[in-house]
């Protein structure tokens, strides 16, 4: 299965929007992959339902949704009216029909504890570059929190700024919404963050923990 820092593979998936290659069909902007069990299941349906009522929120990060399961399209299809019919929600993103099974064993999402053909809940979190830059799983059992996964595509853009995420952020035990500035590794650097302290352009608790406002 490919790894954090790695290119995402090369593949062309049959969606409910249609054909997509991925990842270049998502060049330039973030993408998160997300595999559940199956169609017409009761913690799927809570899953799709928070993820679209999200979307317009991961879409303004500039990150597009894509879920997977092993069914066909035309169950996709059909699960999709249901949940518009019954919730009033419609899933307006695609979702991949991976009907063999080839993209789940490919992308290490069929584990010990699916059972059959399921998957489990994994998440891929990609960039703008195609690289993968998180992976989540989640036991069959267990719904994810679409708010972390939110949380962390605003986290993983800071990040790209030269900033590290402190825990919990934004409500972090110690700095608060700030996030951390990277910890010297030479003495030119430690007399650096001092005089970028004495400045006010960033707080310390020592040296090697600096922390500053997010960057606009």
């Amino acid at each position: 299965m490919p790894l954090i820092g790695e290119r995402f593979p090369q593949m062309e998936v049959k969606t409910t929007r249609g054909i997509i290659k991925l990842p270049d069909d998502y060049s330039g902007k973030w993408f998160i992959l997300f595999s559940h069990p199956a169609d017409f299941t009761p913690v799927c349906t809570t899953e799709f339902v928070a993820f679209q009522k999200r979307y317009e929120q991961f879409k303004n990060l500039n990150c597009e949704l894509i879920g997977l399961s092993i069914d066909q399209v035309f169950a996709h299809l059909k699960w999709e009216e249901w949940i518009k019919e019954k919730l009033d929600v419609e899933i307006q993103f695609p979702i991949i029909a991976d009907n063999t099974g080839s993209i789940s064993a490919r992308l290490g999402m069929l584990h010990k504890q699916a059972e059959g053909t399921q998957t489990v809940r994994a998440v891929f979190i990609v960039d703008p570059k195609g690289i993968i830059r998180a992976i989540l799983y989640y036991p069959l059992e267990l719904g994810r929190n679409i708010d972390e996964i939110l949380r962390m595509i605003k986290a993983l853009q800071i990040a790209d700024k030269g900033y590290a995420i402190p825990a919990n952020w934004p409500n972090n035990e110690i700095i608060g919404d700030n996030v951390i500035v990277p910890p010297a590794n030479t003495v030119d650097m430690i007399k650096k963050r001092r005089e970028q302290e004495k400045a006010g352009e960033i707080k310390c608790l020592d040296w090697w923990l600096c922390y500053t406002k997010v960057p606009s």
